[in-house]
């Protein structure tokens, strides 16, 4: 980091009239944290000089080894909207130990590592997701519900869209914040939405889904409602998922369009097809990661749980949106919901269909039918599995597919599973109202 770079900084929050500067970084787990300084101190912190306690963050550390310290990276200092009257700026930290080495507890740091191995292979990445979540009202302890006043559905507009108002503060919040939102819209369910924004590399991208999941909820406080990227939040209702656009690119060119050939796709697109199909089943652990993601994932709901492919049909895994243009050639992976760690999922995700490339494992024919309402013998004669039914097997899954684990250091990968396994341990062994309504008159 040079002296003149950080002089710049320091120079524009001088300007700005900052007082406080929050250190914001992301635990394994996918929760936003931060520690902040006041400005006297933000020399230090751009130094890299500021501590924390490791041991207290899940899948850190040991408390033995508990000293960690934040790095800024400076590209992402930035005042958020309403923090200003408060004159608070924000910067983006990855994690390094005492002696400044990075720290393998880190997911940022974690997905640097891939895209660095697939730079080397001549390739650079972009994500494009698209992020869904539901607005709920808040009780007069201003505590969250799952109640909601809207009954719009895909595509309506006010008066029926009742969201539209602070769904539209959220969009102009997040183009001050540096944001290119593409769309934004009403989903299918009561209540549920979705934001599009421009695609980008996968750092960035993944900075800016954590900055979106907290301006979102920010902007719902305002008007006294809540938002939540919980994956299944009310039975009976759609789900909220994640879907993700990729691309590679190589030479400044995008290395999965071919206009000559039979879907407009290049060998790289199909092969890398080819290794997200193959590694499906143990991708969930990683980009379906809460007991609570299975809800949505569930056959018979138009859910993505079908390890297929296919053109403009959305009922598969993966979709080959039409593109007019082939800088936007890309795979649509449908599988993902807003609940999981970005870097994380983008990691595997990348590692998954880099082995697709390099073992040049071709997919099968794309499956143009409504797999939605297909019967189970139609299903077993295409060979069309499923995605895992519950997190436990999902875990299970993702142990055994050793592929993947490059797609995580042996500090995560331990950290991760410890704390899912418990997850589901602690899942397992509760009571729930349908199990007391079922059972507890009758047996």
């Amino acid at each position: 980091m040079s002296e003149t770079t950080k002089k710049m900084i320091l120079e524009k929050a001088e300007q700005l009239k900052i007082r406080f500067v929050r250190l914001k970084f992301t635990d394994l787990m996918g929760i936003p944290k931060n520690i902040e300084v006041p400005i006297r101190d933000f020399k230090e912190a751009l130094d890299g000089n500021i501590m924390f306690d490791g041991s207290s963050v899940q899948g850190f550390c040991r408390i033995e080894e508990s000293d960690m310290y934040l790095q800024p990276d400076l590209e992402t200092f930035m005042v958020n909207p309403w923090e200003e009257d408060q004159y608070v700026a924000r910067i983006i930290c990855d994690i390094v130990n005492p002696d400044r080495t990075p720290f393998e507890g880190c997911a940022r740091t974690n997905l640097k590592r891939v895209l660095a191995e697939i730079n080397k292979m001549g390739y650079s990445a972009n994500f494009g997701p698209e992020m869904e979540f539901y607005i709920f009202e808040r009780d007069e302890q201003n505590k969250p519900t799952t109640k909601t006043n809207d009954q719009a559905s895909y595509f309506d507009l006010s008066p029926v869209d009742l969201g539209e108002e602070l769904r539209r503060d959220m969009v102009i919040t997040l183009e001050k914040l540096g944001f290119e939102v593409k769309t934004s819209h009403h989903e299918v369910g009561p209540g549920q939405h979705e934001i599009d924004f421009q695609y980008s590399d996968g750092i960035t991208t993944a900075d800016r889904i954590m900055v979106l999941k907290l301006t979102s909820k920010t902007i719902a406080m305002w008007h006294n409602l809540h938002v939540t990227f919980m994956p299944k939040p009310v039975y009976g209702i759609p789900g909220s998922g994640m879907h993700t656009n990729i691309s590679l690119f190589k030479d400044g060119n995008n290395a999965f369009y071919e206009p000559e050939s039979k879907y407009g796709l290049s060998k790289e697109a199909l092969y890398f097809i080819g290794g997200l199909m193959k590694h499906a089943k143990g991708l969930a652990a990683i980009t379906n990661p809460l007991v609570n993601s299975y809800k949505r994932l569930t056959s018979g709901f138009e859910a993505p749980v079908y390890i297929a492919w296919s053109h403009r049909n959305r009922s598969p895994l993966i979709r080959i949106p039409t593109v007019r243009n082939g800088k936007a050639a890309r795979i649509e992976l449908r599988c993902p919901d807003p609940s999981c760690n970005p870097y994380l999922a983008f990691a595997v995700i990348l590692t998954a269909g880099i082995d697709g490339i390099q073992k040049k494992i071709m997919p099968p024919d794309p499956v143009n039918e409504n797999m939605y309402a297909m019967e189970e013998a139609k299903l077993k004669k295409y060979g069309i599995e499923c995605l895992p039914g519950n997190l436990k097997e999902a875990l299970e899954e993702f142990k055994k597919d050793k592929v993947l684990h490059q797609g995580l250091n042996e500090h995560i990968m331990d950290n991760y599973l410890r704390a899912k396994y418990k997850e589901w341990e602690l899942y397992s062994l509760q009571v729930y109202d349908w199990e007391l309504e079922q059972y507890l008159a009758n047996y």
